[in-house]
């Protein structure tokens, strides 16, 4: 299991009533993580219902700058 990965599941377990999308940006910030494991890991992990595809680039630039 590669750490983005074990950062959201343990946040996401602990914060049962938040969205995916916010538990994979808790897990992200502040942890310098490369562009390309951020959008790999974002197109796993993350609910397509918690954005539409229009919002999607502008998600994935906001969570490469935390």
């Amino acid at each position: 299991m590669k750490s983005l990965e074990r950062r959201y599941n343990n946040i996401s377990i602990k914060n049962e009533l938040l969205s995916s999308y916010i538990c994979f940006s808790m897990a992200v910030t502040k942890q310098k993580f490369k562009k390309a494991t951020i959008y790999y890991w974002f197109n796993r992990l993350v609910d397509k219902n918690d954005y539409s595809r229009k919002e999607k680039r502008n998600l994935l630039k906001h969570l490469c700058n935390l």
